[in-house]
């Protein structure tokens, strides 16, 4: 679910109730679209929000979890920094039930006169926005700035003039009252109640609105022009009853999961009818519902974001790879006649005082053959028959360099290929900025992007550690989530009588199984480990994929190997179907 009005009213409620009268302390932008602010003064202790105007996740909330800042602030941050930095929150509002949410701060100017700053969060997908403007409404900066080119209707930046953005001519639906309702439900043409509901009533989701068709009794597709008068009194005694539970602040904040594979559905601060049948989980507060719901997702697109120019780079190199290999199988087939080319020029040796002069072919009996057939061999007329036996003999010894040549550039090829491959997939699997700096160091060491140099005074980045799972039977699994984790994972981690899995001939992950020196391990382990070998690799989307799995003892990495690549000669196999919801059911930590 988006943020609709609804959910807006109740994150306002509960910012209001905690953050009124609280001073900004400590301002902080972890991300180009994102604000972290630290609030003092409450009486329970410093309390932090988190202000997001990212396309994909637009939000405002309290938050517990903290982000690496960059070493220099951007310049949205100082703006803000100067004009709110110590100033008091003196009301949260939300204007006409849309989804913006102004925080009013009271703040003390250049001359030290106490003024009224506002600060803004439009919630409108790919256009959201924060906004900070003076008393008297003037833009000092926003975290995205909107010039001419980008709108032509509304121009968002420092010095101009704040305006709300275009209405939908919509109705705020805590002022609804029953006649205008009914009335204008009776006019929609073509129009189905759910849609009557969130296109009439600002602040409305489609999700909402099939809640309200739900408490109603009434079939969300239902025409509007055929309902009956009756039916319609219904639907608005249930919209009605909906809008008081907002202004009673009656919240009920739950994320919705579906029961079979534990997959999310939507979230809803209210209590949700049409989710019957559904797994929920409650929240004590919309914030905690917002950060459980979003920090996922919010972390995947900010990971996605930050290793991009590493998946570009690497995606390169893999499509030249895949050029190279083209290039050599057509190499290969041109020299597939070799051996035939060197018969040929032995044979005219053999015969070379019976080749007529001035022919351009000449037959002669096959001798290498047991049926020993006619074999017809082409001559060139200008050159005697020595000569054309040199020139078969050169061709052969050509095609015979450039085979052994080309089967030590098939081997560097094949394994740059799947070296690479096997980076995009730790790239795929980065849960953290730990794993892409580490994967970064991995493509600097391995020649494929200069080193940087670390700048004086920047602290050391922060090491990743590998996926720690629990099995069923209560054994430690651990999954390596970059080359050199699964390097250190294997080589150095794993005890001799560990056991180590890997798909076969796939890149993926190394898992380990700790096995406490026991011999025997229980099928729910084994399945359960093979499960998150599988899930972790390029095939986690394929079934039956094949795991390898053997003893540590019998893992080498040989001298001058990349990072992760290893070799093993006993093994046993096991085959099976990724399954993340199994995975999801394992205690992680």
């Amino acid at each position: 679910m988006a943020l609709d009005g609804i959910t807006t009213s109740a994150i306002v409620s509960e910012l209001k109730a905690a953050l009124l009268g609280g001073r900004i302390d400590k301002i902080h932008q972890p991300l180009a679209d994102e604000i972290r602010m630290s609030i003092r003064g409450l009486g329970s202790g410093a309390k932090k929000i988190i202000i997001s105007a990212n396309s994909a996740h637009p939000r405002i909330h309290l938050t517990e979890s903290s982000r690496e800042n960059p070493m220099t602030a951007p310049l949205f941050c100082m703006v803000m920094r100067k004009h709110i930095a110590g100033g008091k929150i003196i009301d949260i509002v939300q204007p006409n039930f849309e989804r913006i949410i102004i925080l009013r701060i009271e703040s003390a100017n250049e001359m030290g006169d106490i003024t009224t700053k506002n600060l803004i969060l439009e919630i409108m997908g790919k256009h959201s926005n924060l906004i900070l403007t003076d008393e008297t409404g003037k833009i000092l900066d926003s975290i995205k700035r909107v010039t001419h080119e980008k709108s032509s209707v509304r121009e968002v930046l420092p010095g101009k003039e704040y305006v709300f953005p275009p209405s939908q001519d919509k109705k705020n639906p805590l002022l609804a009252e029953q006649a205008d309702f009914l009335f204008s439900l009776h006019l929609q043409e073509g129009r189905r109640l759910q849609e009557f509901l969130y296109q009439t009533y600002t602040g409305i989701s489609p999700v909402m609105a099939g809640e309200i068709c739900t408490r109603a009794g009434l079939d969300a597709s239902d025409s509007c022009q055929e309902t009956t008068l009756e039916n319609s009194e219904r639907l608005f005694a249930a919209f009605e009853k909906t809008m008081q539970e907002v202004k009673a602040a009656d919240f009920c904040p739950a994320i919705y999961y579906q029961k079979e594979n534990n997959r999310i559905v939507d979230f809803a601060v209210l209590k949700m009818q049409q989710f019957q049948g559904l797994a929920a989980k409650p929240f004590p507060s919309v914030s905690a519902l917002l950060e459980g719901f979003y920090q996922e997702r919010d972390n995947a697109a900010h990971i996605r974001q930050k290793a991009q120019d590493m998946r570009k780079l690497v995606t390169n190199h893999i499509e030249r790879c895949v050029k190279k290999k083209e290039i050599q199988l057509k190499t290969r087939r041109e020299t597939k006649g070799m051996d035939l080319w060197k018969k040929k020029g032995e044979l005219l040796t053999a015969n070379i005082y019976a080749v007529p002069q001035g022919v351009t072919t000449f037959k002669t009996i096959d001798y290498y053959e047991e049926s020993m057939p006619e074999i017809e061999i082409a001559i060139d007329p200008a050159k005697t028959p020595a000569e054309n036996a040199q020139k078969y003999f050169a061709k052969y010894n050509k095609a015979k360099r450039t085979l052994a040549a080309l089967e030590i550039q098939e081997k560097q090829n094949n394994e740059e290929l799947a070296y690479l491959e096997s980076v995009l997939n730790a790239l795929e699997n980065a849960k953290e900025d730990a794993d892409l700096s580490e994967i970064r160091t991995e493509l600097a060491e391995s020649g494929f992007i200069r080193r940087q140099a670390q700048k004086k005074g920047q602290p050391k980045p922060k090491r990743a550690k590998p996926l720690r799972y629990i099995s069923s039977d209560g054994y430690e699994i651990l999954v390596g989530k970059s080359n050199l984790q699964n390097d250190e994972l294997t080589l150095r981690t794993a005890e001799p009588t560990d056991l180590w899995m890997h798909t076969k001939d796939i890149p993926g992950s190394h898992v380990i199984i700790r096995t406490n020196g026991q011999s025997e391990l229980p099928e729910a382990t084994m399945e359960e480990a093979a499960n998150l070998a599988a899930f972790y690799s390029k095939a986690k989307n394929s079934s039956m994929v094949p795991v390898d799995y053997t003893q540590r003892k019998n893992i080498k990495k040989p001298n001058g190997a990349k990072p992760g690549m290893v070799i093993y000669l006993t093994n046993k196999t096991i085959y099976i179907t990724p399954d993340e919801a199994r995975i999801q059911q394992m205690k992680n930590e």
